[in-house]
């Protein structure tokens, strides 16, 4: 078993940055895959970003490329990932998965097996 305990998010105006962070605790390993995925009222839950917690992988949605940053890992459980010059359609609900899926299916919602609670995002225009 995985526990995860995302921290941070919060509302900020357009052009502003936040970073989350999330802990990992139980039975974690290097290879292991940290994940952020957002979902906003009404759409499906959409990839982020991703890092192995032994820092070897990262990737990043097309959408956030360039704005966001993940980080962490290594001798760390705690994966954060930083945002920034955050837009209106960035406010979503923020969860942090693990799991381990294979590399081809590390975007997909449904190859985690851990979720944490959720933290919201909320940016005004």
């Amino acid at each position: 078993q995985v526990q995860l305990v995302e921290s941070g998010g919060g509302l900020v105006q357009a052009g502003g940055s936040l970073s989350l962070s999330c802990a990992a605790s139980g039975r974690t390993f290097g290879y292991m895959y940290m994940t952020w995925f957002r979902q906003a009222p009404g759409k499906e839950r959409e990839f982020i970003a991703t890092r192995t917690l032994s820092g070897s992988t990262t990737d990043y949605a097309d959408s956030v490329k360039g704005r966001f940053r993940i980080s962490g890992g290594n001798a760390k459980n705690t994966v954060d990932l930083q945002m920034n010059n955050l837009q209106p359609e960035d406010t979503a609900v923020y969860y942090c998965a693990a799991g381990r899926p294979i590399y081809s299916a590390r975007a997909q919602s449904s190859a985690y097996a851990y979720w944490g609670q959720g933290t919201q995002v909320t940016v005004s225009s």
